[in-house]
């Protein structure tokens, strides 16, 4: 017997409905319709809380091998919010650029360190340039951390590849106008993903 059907068994037997036993095990009813239906499992925690309600052993729930899947499945997830969590501090911090002297700037002959805020002395569109890609990172970081649990396809391939070539666009751009400090900065936070990518693949 399948655990949609053992679920549903036991729930009758208790002379449950649906929205009841979502009640006791703190799950909405929709959760219990699909399990019901087959169409997912429950997460681990849910599990236990559902071997307590019932008196019986998650073994006498599942087989072997639909465990093996939910703690892969809770395991990926699990990785995807932590991925999602760094990329998207990273992205947020980039936001220092702003106020931390990262930049160069030529007056009188010298060269002064400067923040990006206090960076007067360079071609206006290069000024502009900056607070686009830098506005750009920080929004897709903001954008990581809010949709953490946002399952909408498009996102979820493209969230990382944004964060990605935005980025590697601004550690191009601060390399190629001369401003070594801030493309280093941005050139270490690529590293990190890149580690993390690779690591969890």
């Amino acid at each position: 017997m399948e655990f949609n059907e053992k679920l549903q068994e036991l729930r009758k037997k208790k002379g449950l409905t649906q929205e009841e036993l979502a009640e006791f095990l703190y799950v909405s009813r929709t959760a219990i319709s699909k399990w019901e239906s087959g169409r997912g499992y429950p997460s681990i925690d849910s599990l236990k809380a559902i071997s307590s309600f019932f008196s019986v052993s998650i073994d006498e729930l599942l087989s072997g091998d639909e465990l093996l899947n939910i703690a892969e499945t809770e395991n990926k997830q699990k990785e995807s919010h932590l991925r999602d969590l760094v990329f998207g501090l990273l992205d947020c911090s980039a936001a220092m650029l702003l106020f931390l002297p990262f930049f160069g700037q030529r007056m009188g002959g010298v060269v002064y360190e400067v923040s990006l805020l206090s960076l007067t002395e360079i071609a206006p569109y290069l000024r502009v340039l900056y607070f686009l890609i830098l506005g750009g990172i920080i929004v897709a970081g903001i954008l990581t951390l809010a949709l953490q649990n946002c399952r909408q396809r498009f996102w979820l391939q493209n969230k990382t590849k944004l964060s990605l070539l935005l980025n590697t666009v601004g550690a191009l751009l601060f390399i190629i106008s001369l401003q070594p400090y801030a493309a280093v900065f941005l050139f270490v936070y690529l590293i990190i993903k890149a580690l993390m990518l690779l690591k969890w693949q």
